[in-house]
């Protein structure tokens, strides 16, 4: 997609700021130096992070596999599902009067489950601690945005800061996203009660090195992708109010190659998920879904239907 005089003239004044970076100093880190920068230095970096390239309008996907585990109190840990995913997603630019540049990513999203032996994708699944065979909501958000754009310069006027890990040849960015809200699918009283929804996702991802300090690269090459995620039941396995946790852990890259999305993960989104082959439309405003506000419009569906959250098999037990 091409850009306007405006775009050119900001990558040109992003460029001439990254050919005026210092090297990368030494922190207190044990294992060896951190590559840092800030400002205009340090949006660039970012852009690169988020979306792969400091370009506009550039499709890059992310992809990831593995497994899923239940941690209950008192019994040995079960692997559930496997899983594989994608997101999809491209960025557009932004300048702010007195933040200078910046950019937002848009994207869409899906994860499905699939069965641990065969490897299949399951639609209904029947649940070992009550006995239930439930429809299975698998993962489809769209979309997933970047809520608010990230500028050079921060809110409060300091500057925009990034810090990564260095080993050498690789460039790692290492992040953990606490998640404690208001739960979608609860009342208006979780602050006097709880029931608000709790989790962790951590995300390492890596990335070559030269990708970042060599100026004259917009783009980096695929990155590798590390993702854990711990969390309370999934909604749609009616499991009310029994203790235990969700283990995701997965790994996977992210790339601007089509073609390297594996043949399986393209015959799902070819047959079920077409639309998510590409990014949603830059300037998206629509509000983010989870699986928590999708499971909501599920079940609010199924209940003006007359129909609950069993599979029809279980409902005529």
């Amino acid at each position: 997609m091409g850009l306007d005089h405006t775009v050119t003239r900001l990558a040109a004044g992003l460029a001439l700021a990254l050919c005026l970076a210092s090297p990368a100093h030494a922190t207190d880190d044990l294992l060896g130096p951190a590559a840092e920068r800030s400002g205009d230095e340090a949006l660039v970096w970012s852009a690169k992070l988020t979306c792969g390239t400091t370009e506009q309008g550039v499709t890059r996907y992310g992809m990831w596999e593995g497994k899923l585990y239940s941690r209950a109190p008192g019994e040995k840990d079960r692997h559930l599902f496997n899983v594989i995913g994608i997101n999809t997603r491209q960025c557009e630019r932004h300048t702010h009067p007195t933040r200078g540049a910046g950019f937002r990513s848009v994207s869409r999203e899906i994860m499905v489950y699939l069965d641990p032996v065969t490897g299949q994708i399951i639609d209904t699944w029947k649940n070992p601690w009550t006995g239930e065979t439930v429809e299975v909501i698998h993962v489809a958000n769209d979309p997933v945005n970047m809520r608010q754009p990230t500028y050079a310069r921060q809110a409060d006027g300091s500057p925009l800061k990034v810090t990564l890990r260095q080993y050498d040849e690789v460039i790692v960015s290492s992040r953990e996203v606490p998640l404690f809200y208001e739960n979608p699918l609860a009342g208006a009283y979780q602050e006097y009660i709880g029931g608000t929804y709790h989790a962790m996702e951590i995300f390492n991802t890596y990335y070559r090195t030269a990708d970042f300090t060599d100026t004259r690269r917009v783009r980096i090459g695929e990155s590798r992708i590390s993702w854990q995620r711990l969390s309370g039941w999934l909604p749609w396995m009616r499991m009310r109010d029994r203790p235990g946790v969700m283990i995701f852990n997965a790994t996977g890259y992210s790339t601007f190659d089509r073609a390297r999305i594996p043949p399986k993960l393209m015959q799902v989104l070819q047959t079920r998920y077409p639309e998510y082959l590409e990014a949603p439309p830059l300037g998206d405003s629509r509000e983010n879904e989870t699986t928590w506000t999708i499971t909501k419009k599920w079940i609010d569906a199924k209940r003006a239907a007359g129909q609950s959250g069993k599979t029809n098999v279980q409902e005529k037990k």
